[in-house]
């Protein structure tokens, strides 16, 4: 099985952490980030894991090194400018025919392996993994027609929605779509497939997910990765 952890971008959400390392080696508890999803994904099976960096990726590389604290060498493949959220896909040698891609600064118990083996059994060329978000509205919330008229009134509703966690599954036909050096995000891509009749599937999984960017949920993954250790790494991982 192989990955693809996206870890070229600059990070400018987190500033200015990141003005001196890349976001993907932020320290989460007594590790980094990135370190955290390799050992997720070995630990789930992925034998065959690519990083593709850009941005201070000197600095992975050294980290990394031969990859063999990991359970095995880790491929790189390097962007010479920003390529967007997918546009690294397109520079990775030997891609295999199901592959997943993992955001570097992605933290989640997600089932990588049932992930994987969901995308290879739905038939989609796509398929997104989602995590459902709530914001509760902290007042009553009014529906009215064009002439004033109240039509429904609402008490503290709670709006809920998907978004996408930043992990996502395709086949290797995917890269039609994208050509090397070429900059491209991941909703440019999808809505492409779309418009070309392309099958592409969400997935909600039961995980916890959270996207490091910003300051405030950086604070709070320190916080529960620190509670949950053993959820996220497994007890062989935590010592146990």
């Amino acid at each position: 099985m192989q990955a693809i952890i996206l870890a070229g971008g600059q990070g400018t959400r987190l500033r200015p952490y990141t003005t001196l390392l890349p976001k993907p080696l932020m320290p989460i508890g007594d590790m980094p980030i990135i370190e955290v999803i390799f050992r997720q994904l070995r630990r789930a099976g992925f034998e065959d894991l690519v990083a593709a960096t850009g941005y201070l990726g000197n600095l992975i590389q050294a980290f990394v090194g031969d990859g063999q604290r990991f359970g095995g060498p880790i491929r790189f493949v390097m962007e010479e400018r920003p390529l967007g959220t997918v546009g690294a896909i397109a520079l990775v040698p030997n891609l295999g025919e199901y592959f997943i891609t993992v955001n570097g600064d992605t933290l989640t118990t997600l089932d990588y392996r049932a992930f994987l083996n969901f995308h290879r059994q739905s038939g989609a060329l796509a398929t997104i993994a989602t995590y459902r978000r709530q914001n509760p509205v902290d007042f009553g919330v009014l529906e009215c027609d064009s002439e004033g008229k109240l039509l429904q009134y609402i008490e503290k509703p709670v709006h809920s929605y998907r978004v996408s966690m930043g992990v996502n599954a395709f086949r290797a036909e995917v890269l039609r779509y994208l050509r090397p050096g070429e900059h491209k995000d991941l909703p440019e891509l999808i809505r492409e497939l779309v418009a070309d009749g392309q099958r592409v599937l969400c997935y909600e999984p039961d995980c916890f997910w959270l996207d490091i960017g910003r300051p405030s949920d950086y604070e709070r993954a320190l916080e529960v990765f620190q509670e949950r250790r053993v959820e996220f790494l497994g007890d062989e991982e935590c010592g146990s």
